[in-house]
């Protein structure tokens, strides 16, 4: 029994002794290898994979060899970093860069615009004397008229009334009574009477109570329920087919105004300006219209007013100008395009790809070591294919060339 004991004893003394020169000479092999691993230089880009014995450049991309223990130290560091980084506000790649740059643009600003009634040109057609409309000599809206066309005739009991007294003192020859009938005479003229029928009321001595209406000015008709009640004029329907609100046999008071007369030898040409342009555009700069009957010969003109209202529908504000339709014969509704040349403008610029639009806040892609990071900037006017930077980047940053290739989604970015 002792003699098996001894026998199991020197064979479990011979494994032991066995293992631990097997797990030795493991380890010392280990520690060989990588000590041979870390003597030598490689290419800080994983991607080139260029070894050297030797200190020097890298023969793929030109970058300076590191040594393989200091490469994997810090592949190891910016692993680690890259896995700690919040993947919405870092995006971790290699894309085409550019920077800012800090020069002067000149402005050219084109602007959409449209032809349009001038309100302070509409003449106000109205009664001199209360009465009814024996007749209508126009019936539709945007009913074109020359002046002095018979517009209506009115039946007028006032009229009437004068009449008979004028009649009356002219017909009885009681003392000196000459102040009093010029009185009458210029009476019935400010009640619409023409010479030519007062003097015919004198020969004839035969009352006339209807009196015609003629038209001071040529023009356009426009109804009485408002001109911009749809708002733009130029915008109404130009239909000859819509009929006027007021009708033969409706009572008028005096002074009531039957229908507007929009002229149309004085025009607005009005203009949009989009946002970021309104703090360049001011009155008396000169612009340049063409037409979309006449895109060769150019109307030479100034900004009369530049309205201080934004538009809440499409946020622009606008322009007007005041254009001699008298000799240009532009039509109400005419499309125009308006080229305004401003002062050359110093500032920081980027190019419009580089920016990415999200909601409220315009933001770039900042270079930051392996990646990029969103940044939120404040931008200004645009200018052909550039943007200027007020504020949030400087011409030493270096940001992504195209914005868009970094983000998927703008719920996935936040920004500083």
């Amino acid at each position: 029994m002792k003699k098996y004991i001894k026998y199991s004893l020197a064979l479990i003394a011979i494994f032991t002794v066995g293992f631990a020169i097997y797990f030795f000479a493991i380890k010392s092999n280990n520690h060989l290898e990588n000590g041979h691993q870390n003597d030598g230089y490689t290419c800080p880009m994983p991607r080139d994979s260029v070894f050297s014995d030797k200190p020097g450049k890298c023969s793929k991309c030109g970058m300076t060899l590191v040594k393989i223990e200091e490469q994997n130290e810090v592949v190891e560091s910016k692993s680690i970093d890259n896995l700690l980084k919040p993947t919405d506000n870092f995006i971790v790649g290699n894309f085409q860069v550019t920077t800012p740059k800090d020069t002067i643009l000149n402005i050219e600003i084109n602007l959409p615009g449209i032809v349009s009634y001038d309100p302070n040109a509409a003449v106000n057609i109205s009664a001199r004397a209360g009465g009814r409309i024996e007749r209508m000599y126009v019936n539709h809206k945007f009913q074109k008229v020359n002046k002095g066309q018979k517009l209506f005739d009115l039946y007028s009991p006032e009229l009437l009334t004068e009449q008979q007294n004028f009649i009356y003192m002219i017909s009885n020859d009681i003392g000196d009574h000459g102040t009093m009938i010029d009185a009458l005479r210029e009476k019935l003229a400010l009640y619409g009477m023409t010479k030519s029928q007062i003097g015919s009321l004198i020969l004839t001595k035969k009352l006339n109570p209807i009196i015609s209406i003629y038209s001071p000015a040529s023009g356009i008709i426009q109804g009485t329920d408002g001109m911009y009640n749809s708002g733009n004029p130029s915008m109404q329907s130009n239909s000859t087919t819509e009929s006027l609100s007021i009708k033969e046999g409706d009572y008028i008071k005096k002074n009531e105004t039957v229908f507007k007369l929009l002229n149309t030898d004085k025009v607005w040409g009005i203009f949009n300006v989009i946002q970021g342009y309104n703090s360049v555009i001011k009155t008396n700069q000169s612009i340049r219209i063409s037409t979309e009957l006449d895109e060769i010969n150019y109307i030479n003109a100034r900004i009369n007013f530049v309205e201080t209202q934004l538009n809440p529908a499409d946020k622009t504000n606008r322009i007007r100008v005041y254009l001699d339709n008298n000799r240009l014969k532009l039509p109400i509704g005419l499309r125009l395009q308006g080229l305004v040349k401003t002062n050359p403008v110093k500032g920081i610029w980027i190019q419009k790809q580089a920016m990415v639009s999200i909601g409220a806040k315009k933001i770039v892609f900042l270079k930051s070591e392996n990646g990029f990071k969103a940044k939120t900037i404040t931008t200004g006017i645009e200018i052909d294919d550039f943007i200027q930077v007020i504020d949030g980047i400087s011409v030493q940053d270096s940001i992504a060339k195209n914005g868009n290739y970094l983000i998927d989604s703008e719920s996935f970015i936040k920004t500083e």
